[in-house]
């Protein structure tokens, strides 16, 4: 049974990185920029969710809503300020921007609150459930709950929304849609909120779920969401959603294999192989790209 356990365990990270993941694959779906900025914005986010906690004294789900709104807004001001005048650069001059944003939001947060790691307060009592003799927390059960319920909402704005069709559109060819009355930009700034509110959903989540945080914990969430929107296929909402937790089950089974301290070398060895054998992702498809 401990390998169910493992297995839990490991969905419920999984879900963790695939609300990162699910940003990454949208923004680069839209302007094909991949944002290493927002393992910051997640970072963001699980400190709105902290000092709404510990601070003001808000219960789990207002500080997670609190959390979603300013990273929405922050990762508006993040693609209006930094990205906006780039459209038409080179890629390389645009990531090189996604790494300077990254770096001046981890040490701003650094100079405003200092380097020191703060405890998330206790927010949810933790109990367990025996099911099929397997013991499950209570918060691996909220974790994935709230997961799946942001991941449904997600498909149900792209796919049945007006937002979510021009979104589409312009994940499609942008041009196009501004000749049908389409405003790109708009589209692109509301891709970036609703990826930025689930990084910052993510970011509470995982507060409450390893209690640690500090100025640079986004770094290695952020990487690994990327691998898993690779693995999955980036540009592709689905495959960051099974890429991330399918990252996060093989990380939990190198751990019970009693391998944890190559836990964070699996998600890099799975890149190196995903790129090898199948670059476009699980779920993608070898295209070829005018030059």
């Amino acid at each position: 049974m401990e390998w169910i356990q493992q297995l839990v365990n490991g969905i419920s990270l999984g879900s963790i990185y695939a609300l990162i993941a699910l940003g990454y694959t949208m923004v680069y779906g839209i302007i094909k920029l991949i944002n290493f900025a927002h393992g910051d914005v997640f970072m963001i986010g699980s400190f709105i969710g902290f000092y709404a906690i510990a601070k003001w004294e808000l219960g789990f789900f207002p500080a997670l809503l609190l959390a979603m709104v300013v990273c929405a807004i922050f990762g508006v001001l993040i693609e209006r300020i930094a990205y906006k005048r780039l459209r038409n650069a080179t890629r390389i001059a645009a990531l090189i921007t996604a790494i300077g944003v990254s770096l001046l939001i981890e040490y701003t947060t650094i100079y405003f609150r200092g380097a020191q790691p703060a405890a998330y307060p206790e927010v949810i009592t933790n109990k367990s459930f025996d099911v099929f003799g397997v013991q499950i927390s209570s918060t691996s059960i909220l974790i994935l709950s709230v997961a799946i319920v942001l991941m449904i909402l997600l498909q149900f704005i792209v796919h049945k929304t007006k937002i979510g069709k021009a979104m589409r559109a312009v994940s499609h060819d942008a041009d196009a849609a501004r000749l049908m009355g389409i405003n790109v930009d708009n589209t692109i700034s509301a891709t970036f909120a609703i990826g930025s509110a689930l990084a910052g959903a993510a970011g509470v989540i995982f507060g409450v779920y390893y209690t640690k945080i500090d100025p640079l914990m986004g770094v290695i969430p952020g990487v690994k969401a990327f691998i898993a929107a690779v693995l999955g296929g980036i540009g592709i909402i689905p495959g960051a959603m099974v890429g991330g937790m399918l990252l996060g089950v093989v990380e939990s089974l190198v751990s019970a294999l009693g391998f944890s301290l190559w836990r964070d070398a699996a998600a890099f060895v799975i890149l190196i192989l995903i790129l090898i054998f199948r670059p476009s992702g699980i779920f993608g498809k070898n295209a070829r790209e005018k030059v």
